[in-house]
């Protein structure tokens, strides 16, 4: 339960700090919001919690939907819901379909997830360009890779030695 109120509040958390966090520049006009640097934590904490209560997690994504809705301002209101529905639902389809090892299945999922929540938010506000995709996409994924490899790592030290 502990890993499902977490999922929630860090919800509501990081809609809060993308309204309140200023982007950065980049070349070309683009920007990037540093806030993505915690949604492929989001991610992988859904994994957690979806490990913990399977499909009732369906319920905490919608909560997710409903916050990330009500908490956007108006323009991004639309952007921001659709991306997360379909970022968290590609998310939790490839987390339930592969039964491989926790740490592969938080890799896999997040690998598949965080490139398409980027590119419905980006192309419902219009900003599709590759550059922007691109580094909001390796940004979320930067918190999926270092907890693959903490995961990969306490795996590899159960194993037992010699299999």
């Amino acid at each position: 339960m502990f890993s499902l109120v977490t999922y929630m509040v860090l919800i509501v958390g990081v809609n809060w700090a993308f309204a309140v966090t200023p982007t950065v520049s980049l070349p070309g006009g683009e920007v990037w919001p540093p806030v993505s640097l915690i949604v492929g934590f989001i991610f992988v904490v859904r994994d957690f919690a979806q490990q913990r209560v399977e499909h009732h997690v369906l319920w905490a994504m919608l909560f997710g939907c409903a916050a990330s809705w009500v908490m956007a301002s108006p323009d991004l209101a639309i952007a921001s819901a659709a991306a997360f529905a379909v970022g968290e639902l590609a998310d939790w389809v490839l987390f339930t379909v592969t039964r491989k090892p926790l740490s592969r299945r938080i890799l896999l999922s997040s690998l598949i997830s965080t490139p398409l929540d980027s590119l419905v938010f980006l192309g419902l506000i219009g900003r599709a360009a590759p550059f922007s995709f691109l580094t909001m996409t390796l940004s979320k994924l930067a918190g999926a890779f270092l907890v693959f490899w903490l995961l990969r790592r306490r795996e590899e030290l159960a194993a037992p030695q010699g299999a």
